[in-house]
């Protein structure tokens, strides 16, 4: 398992949040239960396994429903 962060450009509101959430959650390979949505710094966190998903893939997900990723970072 991999965790990542993933700078978002920037979140105008709680429902994006949301949007987020569950366009993330949905990608198969990512442990639901790890994404993590922090609206004041404009960052998600999250578990994925990497032989079932990548991380552009992630951000596939996160630009399809609207947001710019800016950066990410994968340990």
């Amino acid at each position: 398992m991999k965790t990542a962060t993933i700078q978002l450009e920037s979140l105008a509101c709680p429902s994006c949040m949301q949007k987020i959430e569950a366009a993330v959650k949905s990608v198969d390979g990512v442990a639901a239960d790890t994404v993590e949505v922090l609206f004041n710094s404009s960052k998600v966190k999250l578990g994925f396994n990497a032989e079932q998903v990548s991380i552009e893939e992630i951000e596939n997900a996160i630009q399809k429903v609207g947001y710019e990723v800016k950066k990410s970072r994968v340990k």
